[in-house]
């Protein structure tokens, strides 16, 4: 039989790791495969004879590998106000609150850190990251095991959560104005010098999901894909503006899962546009409506497939007697 292979994702990586190295009480459970990897695909553990087997885990370094003979001081959470307080040589044990989107919360956490090193301190940093407010076994524990002392007057542990990455999500019917909203919070967002990422829905069927068709299975196999990578630029501290039609309450509630496992709380923003179909057509310049009326384009929505209208918008944007610089600042004051 071939080699079942499973990703796992990054709690369940730290937790493997933490249980390797001897600082947890029980092997993490996982999905049955023979092989476990990480998000980027980078072969973690295998099981041998029902046994899991840890083979490598990316970013973290066993107590072994660090415990020296000079005195190391641990620090839980981030640096002090005052980098001069740091010893030389230093451990960062890094709370991440065992969600699933400690790898966008300890990507900023080692920012923090390694801003200490960049303004001039000769400081050895060990970077340990925790997936726990509290873990198994109590930070003094975790300390010792690393070499380290604990500096108990700061322990300023904080569960991690939305860390400044975001996903704009825009959904209407064609025609309702997405696309030019989308494109002007996207230039008011690159005004203010902030990292967007547009991922029009038009663009997106024409490369990422080309070959795909309308049927409703598609459209959410794309919707899903726009989600997918809207996540990944939002764990990683960026803005997603989507603007697909997305015309299904459940693939949206999809995208929104994945988008706040990744990104954490609060990441996904769903803005619907919510221009009446009246309006969509009176506008409509492509003479798209019309063909659907007559029966040219099967299965369009808001004609002869459904819209179903959202009812957990974070935004609701009404588009008529506004012009479009309004409704994209309106966008843009829910995420101040």
């Amino acid at each position: 039989m071939p080699e079942t292979r499973f990703r796992l994702g990054d709690a369940q990586v730290a937790a493997l790791a933490r249980w390797s190295f001897g600082l947890g009480n029980a092997a993490p459970e996982l999905p049955p495969a023979d092989a476990y990897e990480d998000a980027q695909g980078v072969l973690v553990a295998v099981r041998e004879q029902g046994r899991l087997v840890v083979v490598e885990v990316p970013r973290w370094r066993p107590p072994s590998a660090v415990t020296r003979q000079e005195a190391r001081t641990a620090w839980v959470g981030s640096p002090p106000a005052d980098p001069s307080e740091l010893p030389a040589h230093v451990l960062a044990l890094v709370p991440a609150a065992g969600t699933s989107a400690d790898s966008a919360a300890l990507s900023a956490a080692a920012a923090e850190w390694t801003a200490v090193r960049a303004g001039g301190r000769e400081v050895e940093l060990v970077f340990v990251p925790v997936t726990a407010a509290a873990p198994e076994v109590s930070w003094p524990v975790v300390a010792e095991a690393y070499g380290a002392t604990l500096l108990g007057t700061r322990v300023d542990a904080q569960p991690a959560g939305h860390r400044g990455g975001a996903v704009l999500f825009f959904t209407g019917l064609s025609g309702a104005g997405k696309s030019t909203i989308a494109a002007r919070v996207v230039e008011l967002l690159v005004e203010e010098g902030r990292g967007v990422t547009l991922l029009d829905g038009d663009e997106v069927r024409n490369h990422l999901s080309a070959g795909l068709g309308f049927s409703r299975a598609d459209r959410d196999t794309n919707v899903e894909r726009i989600g997918w990578v809207a996540a990944r630029i939002a764990k990683h501290g960026g803005i997603a503006v989507c603007a697909p039609i997305a015309p299904y309450a459940s693939v949206r509630e999809t995208v929104r899962g994945e988008v706040e496992a990744q990104a954490g709380p609060g990441s996904f923003v769903l803005v619907h546009v919510a221009t009446s179909l009246a309006d969509c057509e009176q506008r409509d310049r492509k003479g798209l409506y019309a063909r659907a009326r007559r029966g040219e384009i099967p299965s369009f929505t808001g004609i002869s497939d459904p819209y179903e209208v959202p009812v957990d918008a974070e935004v609701t944007v009404e588009t008529r007697g506004r012009s479009v610089d309004e409704c994209a600042r309106q966008v843009l004051a829910h995420l101040r």
